[in-house]
């Protein structure tokens, strides 16, 4: 088995990007799931505001996933992972 050649300011600097991540996930789904419902937009009869919101929340929700998949790639890059690409 080889041995990786990560440094060890590497899973720090990982835990420090997830927990940044997910401050930001729970203040979207915090102020989505507060401050959606007074939003008293409506069209056709639909609350048209609240539905924006979420809708708006799941785009944040993947652009999380995407930054941590792009930030990670390239950290692996430059630490010199053993997995393959």
């Amino acid at each position: 088995m080889a041995r990786s050649r990560m440094s060890l300011a590497y899973w720090p600097r990982n835990l420090r990007l997830i927990a940044a991540l997910l401050a930001v996930w729970l203040a979207v789904t915090l102020l989505v799931g507060g401050w959606g419902p007074s939003l008293q937009v409506k069209l056709f009869g639909w609350p048209f505001g609240y539905w924006m919101a979420s809708q708006g929340a799941l785009f944040v929700y993947c652009a999380i996933v995407w930054i941590y998949a792009l930030v990670m790639n390239q950290r692996d890059q430059v630490e010199g992972s053993d997995e393959d690409d």
